[in-house]
């Protein structure tokens, strides 16, 4: 019932929401209308309802154009491949636009993570990879979209649907696996290297990945182990309600997610609105722009099924599959090791508060076949979770180190090409 609960008293809220809305229209749309204090506290206290709400609505990346070299780029969005629990997103850039240089850029896959907020959190992650790459994005669909006729989704359809993407955008594609991710990116080409597979990722980037969270736990990894899996399932588990697609599938709600994030940082949230009611009164446009743009992508919210969310707490928090050698895909077991030609990088920020230091760096010892000269860790000194892919370190100090890392894996791709052309 508390999902019902929570769309009820949304729907209460509602009329309030928009009174607020006009009133603020009628404060602002005279300049002498706003002139006195009483006015501008009136203001700012209506935007101040207006924002409280979350949205389920998927923001926009609104990336139209992106500096490549010393040139503009247009840059448009076209779904690759359109699946029911997500779609295969490209960014192309114009290509007449494009300098010489990347008239053949190298293909880059982003994978999203699914953990209640949508992939154009990773907005800012695109756009610096697009300097230099061909960026596709894993675009995950909010699971109350999905009717109950589409099926189930659990982890292993999430690594399925990550091979899927990774064929259909060809030979020598770089994957680039932010948080969450990270096991089943591994998973995936652990597999596709298993099966010989010819399209099976040049490189593959871990960030901030939950790979063995058994190293520097944090207070998320120590959360998930803290009850039995029984429990998530009886205390945070529940049906999409009445009116939308996914009516009664099972889902891990958005809400109750962005719940437990802000939770963690509820003093930094609340001392942020208090800011953005202090600038609102005092005309401060540009912080009240920044706030603006970082909460309406916070407080917009997916819901993820339940298989998939259960799955994870205990495959990758509570049983530790991946790395004690136990993890399976469809019945079979999933051997790391097996990954010989796909160049492995990882990434974790210093200060990391969502994924401690060592749990993504222990990929490697997962890959001990990769030959030393195609691995790479690095640690981002003076990040935490969220800077490790977004920001100025990200933009300056840890993309370009990601891109040199994908070229050397390209040139180590284009050197086997010939070799198996001959071979064949």
């Amino acid at each position: 019932m508390l999902y019902q609960t929570y769309q009820f008293h949304d729907d209460l809220v509602a009329p309030q929401r928009e009174a607020a809305r006009y009133a603020l229209a009628m404060l602002t749309a005279q300049p002498w209308s706003f002139a006195t204090k009483a006015a501008q506290h009136a203001a700012a206290l209506c935007e101040m309802i207006t924002r409280f709400e979350l949205s389920h609505v998927r923001p926009d990346f609104g990336i139209k154009k992106v500096q490549v070299g010393d040139r503009k780029v247009p840059v448009r969005e076209e779904i690759a491949l359109d699946l029911p629990f997500g779609n295969l997103l490209h960014f192309v850039r114009e290509p007449a636009a494009l300098p010489k240089s990347q008239e053949n850029p190298p293909k880059a896959l982003l994978v999203a993570p699914m953990s209640g907020h949508y992939a154009t959190l990773l907005r800012g992650t695109v756009r610096a990879m697009l300097r230099d790459h061909d960026v596709y994005i894993t675009d995950w669909t909010d699971a109350r979209e999905v009717p109950l006729i589409a099926g189930k989704f659990a982890l292993d359809d999430y690594i399925e649907y990550l091979i899927t993407f990774i064929r259909a955008i060809g030979p020598d594609v770089h994957v680039v696996a932010v948080c969450q991710p990270g096991p089943a990116a591994l998973a995936a080409a652990a597999i596709m290297a298993e099966d010989g597979d010819p399209l099976i990722p040049a490189s593959l980037t871990l960030m901030g990945s939950p790979i063995d969270t058994r190293k520097s736990p944090t207070t998320p990894n120590e959360l998930a182990t803290s009850q039995p899996l029984d429990w998530f399932e009886s205390n945070v588990i529940y049906n999409v309600p009445f009116g939308y697609p996914g009516y009664m599938r099972r889902v891990y709600p958005g809400f109750m997610q962005l719940t437990g994030f802000m939770t963690m940082n509820l003093e930094r949230h609340f001392e942020a609105h208090v800011k953005l009611y202090d600038n609102l009164v005092k005309g401060d446009g540009d912080s009240v722009d920044q706030h603006r743009k970082f909460y309406d992508e916070y407080l917009s919210v997916m819901d993820m099924t339940a298989e998939f969310y259960l799955d994870t707490i205990k495959r990758v928090f509570q049983d530790h599959d991946l790395p004690d050698g136990n993890f399976s895909w469809r019945g079979r077991k999933v051997d790391p090791a097996a990954i010989t030609k796909t160049a492995l990088m990882t990434v974790e920020g210093e200060n990391d508060d969502i994924s401690g230091i060592g749990q993504t760096q222990a990929a490697h010892d997962l890959c001990p076949n990769i030959p030393d000269d195609m691995q790479l860790d690095y640690i981002q000194p003076n990040v935490g979770h969220y800077g490790v892919f977004n920001g100025s370190r990200w933009r300056n100090e840890i993309q370009p180190k990601v891109a040199k890392f994908m070229a050397m894996a390209g040139r180590e791709a284009a050197k086997r090409a010939p070799m198996k052309a001959a071979a064949e």
